[in-house]
């Protein structure tokens, strides 16, 4: 056994450690193990290294180490120190050395935090045995900017080439299997099956066995896309066939249809023709006819001439006698006119006459309605003075009347200073509302802020958000203070602030209920946590209350450091809560800084009384040695805020609703004031009204007598003036004679006028009659030669207009006979000057020769073709292009078929080739892991789970434990078993492939932490067992603390890690003279 002391983060000095052999390129993918005597002398005398182990790890500038050098031995290496010292350290410079993402380690996104604080670089050299020549690997990181510089056996490099490097060695540091670091240590028992299986794979199995699982994968992939195919194909094709089927039918009746539609289309052809030959036969008949018409007309316009000649004479003696009867006619019409004249003035005459009688005698009936008139006023003002009398011996009514006004001033002065009042209560009432408003939606607006916080804390561990429903149902059940979690009842002050007090306190404690009594709590934890089975933290507060401890210094004594408030005054939390946290997370003496806090940080952990403190972006935790009281420090980055960012005023939302309650019992009162008023308000208006009604009574009484007098006074004056008025009867009578005298004068004058105009139209009417008599004889003379005339030309005129018929006829015929010629030719496809082709011939001979025959055939091949309905071209074109689609995919679907019986015939033959090592593979692992189970009186039990043979994707390893001899085995998961159970089975498991041997190294980080003494020493000398064996590979056992009285081996390697000022540097470490100086001082006591 080597026991090795590795010093810690403070040597300053650094030594070049290279090995000065020749290093090669060569890769090799079978695992050798080589004894490192021959090969390298940093094997050690007795180690034996596997290909890829690593020999040694310096470290410069990198997380807790100015300079350190690690040499570990080819089998079990235990790394041994407390915490803080930088264990785990060494596991993050393992896996970012060789080309490991930060993500494997959980700790920081960019490579950049792993710089030694205060340091712009830091640098990683791994040396990895290889037979045919060691390989080292570089790493420098520059913080500034998160990147890499890579070396590969002294020559500068990148990343994918030093990745291939690492894979040809079989390194893998992201598979669990191979590489667990202390933040992945919980994950190994969330891995899936399906992962674990990959990861063993990788991990032990054969350098081909994860390529077959890939390939079997990808094969069943592609079988499943081609059977796929095969089903859609045949599904088209039975789809298609059928389709085909239903349209046979459609087809045949398309043929059918169109059989009938030739038919048509040949007698459409031929009845042009017929057409043609009939009009044609027409034409000829029409000018026969014609020509005979003609010789008719001729002779009958011949003997028409001397009854014309004698006709022509008698109208050249009636034309002077026509003239003087019309000059007869136009004086008659003169002489009428003037006659009507005269007579239109007579009848004006005789209506003036009557105007002025009529006018006379409404003057008479005027003047006889006005005596009437007068004498009525007289008895209405004898009526009115005797009325007067009665009045005036009432007594006076204005006392009352004053006494009446009183009162309604004062009603008025009472309504006026309701209304005032209710006017007052209504604007109160109205801003009280608009307050009420604005504090509900305060209070909404904080309900949905703490929502939004449950619902995070839901999402995050839905048991405490169970629990916190079941309290809020049951709170009465508790007599003291009961908080909710810590994480609603907090309320940040600045939101900016969250992430210092989420990255302070942890998390179960923020997800923590708070009681002021422990009964309280015991009654919670009994209800939530054994009876429904939740998990949840609970927590007691301090009995003597800690929230108003002073801080150890004033803040304004670190203003200069840019220190600007402490941790209490950024939040707002119950008293109970806030003594809590300055109990246990020193809340009230933790400051926070600023950028010029993290400037001056050399300076700041100088000073006394700080422990813990917050920059801008990282918290500091300093630490002073008990011995030399030197200083050593720890800075981790402050991640965002998740839950406490939604700031929440818990007393300010009681006061919110406090308010509420108040305004509410406000608006109550105000509106039974309202409702009092109303009433009094509603009495005052019906006494308003009776004195109302009493006032105009007390006013009608006294003022009818002045009323009276001004009547009287009124109908004398009117009187008067219809005296004065009066109408003189006499004058208007002789005026009304003197005016239908003149008129009778100019009616006669008027008369004597139209006598006259009488009598000249008299004479001429009878020279009128004179002048007919004598043209009477020669119009029966003319009346006798214009019938017989007529007689003639109605024979002329009917054989004219029937030579006309005839000879538009015969042109209309020659029009019709040259388009029919036309368009038959144009139907049959002809030329002009073409003869009626032969075939047309014999097809029209076969059909009837008549119009009406042909009409008839046509109208019935017609109604046959129209019985064919929802038929085209594309039904038939569709069927074809059906059927030869059929046939191709009948074709396609023979050789997709003949595929995929060789694509089978292909995947049972890599199936054979993967799954028989595979399961002998697993055989092994479940030998191994059952023996180590068994040898510490527990059973397990690993093996290949699937539930379909063919779903290559879905196999995996399902691994089952029993650690109580009452219970059954169960399958390991994150939740069924403990902690130490889970740690206990991933170790054993990872010590079933250790002996497998397929990995050059496995590295294990704290996986004892979790388990009972009594199987941490079972697992541990397990451990010693396996990874000390011959021709194993190396084992990285990273630990905190080790049981008392282990039993070691000679084979292992004991790395101590210490930390402080007073280590020395690694050239100057001599563990021989250490070992000389501890055998002298024991023999000498």
């Amino acid at each position: 056994m080597r026991v090795l002391w590795s010093p810690g983060s403070c040597i300053n000095t650094m030594t070049d450690m290279r090995t000065k052999q020749g290093l090669s390129h060569a890769q090799k993918t079978s695992q050798t193990l080589v004894c490192s005597g021959s090969q390298t002398s940093d094997a050690g005398p007795d180690g034996c290294f596997v290909e890829g182990a690593i020999l040694r790890i310096a470290m410069k500038n990198f997380l807790t180490y100015d300079y350190a050098v690690v040499r570990p031995g080819p089998n079990l290496n235990m790394i041994v120190g407390a915490n803080g010292t930088g264990k785990s350290s060494i596991v993050c410079a393992i896996c970012l050395g060789l080309a490991g993402k930060t993500s494997v380690l959980s700790r920081g996104e960019k490579v950049g935090g792993y710089v030694k604080h205060g340091c712009n670089k830091g640098s990683i050299e791994i040396e990895l045995f290889r037979s045919d020549g060691n390989v080292v690997i570089n790493r420098e990181i520059i913080m500034e900017n998160n990147q890499s510089v890579w070396t590969l056996n002294g020559k500068h490099s990148n990343q994918k080439t030093v990745e291939e490097a690492v894979k040809a060695l079989r390194i893998q540091v992201s598979n669990l299997c191979q590489f667990l670091p202390q933040e992945k240590v919980g994950e190994f028992a969330k891995m899936s099956k399906i992962e674990l299986l990959e990861a063993t794979e990788k991990s032990v199995g054969p350098p081909e066995m994860y390529e077959y699982h890939c390939e079997l994968k990808n094969f069943r992939t592609k079988e499943r896309e081609l059977e796929n195919v095969i089903k859609e194909r045949n599904s088209y094709l039975e789809k298609s066939k059928q389709r085909n089927e239903r349209n046979k039918h459609d087809v045949n009746r398309y043929y059918e249809k169109k059989r009938h539609l030739d038919v048509i289309e040949l007698l459409e052809k031929k009845k042009p023709w017929v057409e043609y030959e009939t009009t044609r036969k027409d034409l000829e008949d029409v000018k026969k006819e014609r020509d005979h018409v003609k010789k008719q007309l001729t002779a009958l316009k011949q003997a028409q001439v001397p009854m014309l000649t004698k006709l022509q004479s008698i109208e050249e003696q009636l034309k002077p006698t026509e003239t003087q009867m019309k000059e007869k006619s136009s004086a008659i019409k003169d002489a009428s006119l003037s006659c009507k004249q005269k007579q239109d003035q007579l009848d004006r005459i005789h209506k003036e006459i009557e105007h002025i009688k009529q006018t006379f005698k409404m003057k008479q009936t005027e003047e006889e309605d006005q005596r009437k008139r007068i004498s009525n006023a007289k008895l209405t003002i004898e009526d009115l003075k005797a009325e007067l009398a009665k009045v005036a011996d009432q007594p006076d009514l204005s006392p009352k009347i004053n006494a009446v006004n009183t009162e309604l001033r004062h009603i008025q002065v009472e309504k006026a200073r309701i209304e005032g009042e209710k006017a007052q209560l209504r604007r109160e009432k109205d801003n009280l509302f608009a307050e009420l408003k604005m504090l509900e939606r305060k209070l909404s607006d904080l309900n949905n802020m703490m929502n939004a916080k449950e619902e995070k804390l839901r999402g995050r561990h839905n048991d405490t958000y169970k629990a916190l429903q079941w309290f809020r149902q049951n709170r009465s059940l508790f007599s003291g203070n009961v908080h909710e979690p810590i994480m609603l009842v907090i309320n940040m002050r600045d939101h900016r602030f969250a992430k210092y007090v989420e990255t302070h306190i942890s998390f179960n404690d923020l997800r923590a209920f708070v009681f002021q009594r422990k009964d309280d709590m015991e009654k919670f934890m009994m209800e939530v946590r054994d009876k429904l089975n939740l998990r949840v933290n609970s927590i007691f507060a301090p009995l003597e209350s800690c929230s108003g401890r002073p801080p150890s210094r004033n803040i304004e004594s670190l203003r200069r450091f840019g220190f600007f408030t402490f941790l209490r005054e950024m939040f707002d939390a119950p008293d109970e809560v806030m003594s809590y946290l300055c109990h246990q997370y020193k809340v009230h003496d933790v400051p926070v800084g600023n950028e010029q806090t993290k400037a001056m940080i050399k300076t700041v952990i100088e000073e006394p009384y700080l422990k813990v403190l917050y920059t801008t972006d990282e918290r500091y935790t300093i630490k002073r040695s008990f011995y030399s009281k030197k200083i050593n420090t720890s800075n981790t980055s402050i991640y965002p805020s998740q839950y406490l960012n939604i700031t929440v005023d818990a007393e300010g939302k009681q006061q919110v609703e406090q308010q509420i309650k108040v305004i509410q019992s406000r608006l109550r009162d105000i509106d039974e004031i309202l409702k009092t008023m109303q009433k009094e308000a509603s009495s005052l208006d019906r006494r308003d009204n009776e004195l109302l009604s009493e006032k105009k009574e007390l006013l009608e009484l006294n003022g009818k007598k002045r009323q009276l007098q001004q009547k009287i006074n009124t109908k004398q004056d009117r009187l008067r003036q219809m005296e004065q008025g009066g109408i003189d009867l006499k004058n208007i009578q002789e005026e009304t004679k003197e005016k239908i005298a003149a008129a009778n004068s100019r009616k006669t004058s008027v008369v004597a006028g139209l006598m006259a105009q009488m009598k000249l139209r008299a004479k001429l009417t009878m020279d009128k009659v004179y002048l007919a008599l004598e043209s009477v004889g020669l119009f029966a003379e003319k009346t006798k030669l214009e019938n017989d005339c007529r007689e003639g030309a109605s024979g002329l005129k009917g054989t004219d207009q029937k030579y006309s018929c005839l000879e538009e006829r015969k042109v209309l015929l020659t029009e019709q006979c040259k388009g029919l010629l036309k368009r038959a030719k144009s139907i049959c496809t002809m030329k002009p000057d073409e003869a009626l082709p032969q075939h047309l011939k014999t097809a029209f001979s076969k059909l009837p020769d008549t119009l009406d025959e042909l009409d008839a055939m046509l109208n019935e091949e017609r109604s046959r073709a129209e019985c064919f309905t929802g038929l085209s071209k594309t039904v038939v074109h569709e069927y074809k292009k059906r059927e030869q689609e059929i046939k191709q995919l009948e074709q396609e679907l023979n050789e997709k078929n003949v595929a995929l019986t060789a694509f089978r015939q292909n995947i049972s033959e890599a199936k054979e080739r993967w799954i028989n090592p595979l399961k002998q593979l697993v055989e092994q692992i479940n030998s191994k892991f059952s023996d180590f189970f068994c040898s510490m009186q527990c059973a397990g039990e690993v093996d290949l789970h699937f539930e379909n043979e063919e779903e290559y994707d879905k196999y995996g390893i399902c691994i089952r434990v029993k650690f109580h001899n009452s219970s059954n085995l169960h399958e390991l998961t994150a939740s069924h078993q403990s902690g130490g159970e889970r740690s206990v089975s991933t170790m054993l498991y990872l010590m079933a492939l250790q002996e497998l041997n397929r990995c050059p190294f496995r590295v294990v980080d704290e996986i004892n932490q979790g388990m009972d003494p009594v199987n941490e020493r079972r697992v541990f000398d397990i451990v010693v067992r396996t990874a000390c064996k011959e021709r194993t590979s190396q084992y990285f056992f990273i630990t905190p603390k080790l049981l008392q009285n282990l039993k070691y081996a000679e084979q292992m390697t004991i790395l101590c890690v210490h930390n402080g000022a007073h280590m020395l540097p690694p050239n100057q470490w001599d563990e021989t003279a250490f070992i000389r100086r501890c055998l002298r001082r024991k023999a000498r006591n």
